[in-house]
């Protein structure tokens, strides 16, 4: 199920820098509002609002409903917030327009359930290599994660690609069926020691070789 949000806008005519400024300064947000076949469009955004919902829902995989005044309704995707280099405040952004049945390339935010037996009785530590999954899907499947579930994994498990199922509407997963996506792991110290184990072990076999008489002694 595919996650909403809403915002309001204005159409934007003039452009340029000393405009964008000037924008900004009486707390409206330049954007722009393109593709999926239509002409580009310059807007502009309440700063307060838009900065608002950016910080409270997932950017990358929630569908904004922006209502354009005098224009009407997008779905849309925000595909880029740029923001300034030195404070957080937002410069500009960019929408992607959205057409029903036409699949769009999201990334997917990875949630791993549960606590690996591995973890629980083997001291063992989950680590995640991937934290979001670049997928192919209808806009009105987006998933809001994927939850994968990591109870079963023992020490030296992982889960990778090719083992996800794919939710419904999701087309594609952008990334190699061999791709690891979790793993559990022994302890750096845990390993060293072993390590240290089998060296002594190999050291005392050494010693006893050298101190055994040879043959004819």
């Amino acid at each position: 199920m595919s996650m909403h949000a809403a915002l309001k806008a204005e159409k934007r005519v003039a452009h340029g820098k000393g405009v964008a400024r000037k924008l900004r300064a009486a707390g409206r947000l330049p954007a722009v509002v393109y593709g999926q076949g239509g002409e580009a469009m310059s807007i502009t955004l309440d700063t307060a609002d838009a900065s608002h919902l950016f910080h409270n829902i997932s950017v990358e995989n929630t569908i904004v409903d922006l209502t354009v005044e005098g224009e009407g309704s997008f779905q849309t995707l925000v595909r880029e917030i740029q923001v300034h280099p030195f404070r957080p405040d937002v410069l500009h952004v960019d929408f992607y327009r959205l057409q029903k049945g036409v699949k769009v390339d999201v990334e997917i935010p990875v949630n791993l359930v549960g606590t690996p037996i591995g973890v629980k009785t083997g001291g063992g530590i989950l680590q995640q290599i991937t934290y979001e999954l670049p997928v192919k899907v209808i806009p009105s499947k987006i998933p809001e994660s994927f939850d994968i579930d990591v109870e079963g994994l023992e020490i030296g498990d992982s889960v990778t690609v090719s083992e996800l199922t794919l939710p419904d509407g999701v087309e594609e997963i952008g990334l190699e069926p061999d791709h690891t996506i979790c793993t559990v792991v022994m302890p750096r110290a845990a390993a060293a020691d072993d390590g240290e184990g089998d060296e002594d072990v190999a050291a005392e076999g050494a010693a006893e070789a050298a101190d055994a008489p040879a043959e004819g002694d």
